[in-house]
């Protein structure tokens, strides 16, 4: 498995606005809602470099998803674009 990278790869939604749980799901870092509110609640999801523990956080493009405290395919720093 390859470490992140320092750029965070693109994640186009359809919307202005995204629920960051929605945003998790697209981005394939979650299976489903459940898996993001577990995420969340354990504090390892920031936006824009804050910490994040809100299902509905709204997120709109330019926004910075990081998870980097866990390992993932496909990396965890994600930005919102549209």
């Amino acid at each position: 498995m390859s470490a992140p990278s320092a750029e965070p790869r693109d994640v186009v939604i359809r919307d202005d606005a995204i629920r960051l749980g929605q945003f998790l799901k697209l981005a394939d870092l979650v299976d489903n809602g459940s898996d993001a509110r577990q995420l969340l609640g354990q504090g390892v999801v920031t936006v824009n470099g804050e910490v994040e523990t809100r299902r509905g956080r709204q997120l709109v493009p330019g926004d910075v998803v990081d998870l980097t405290d866990l390992t993932h395919p496909l990396g965890t720093l994600v930005r919102v674009s549209r």
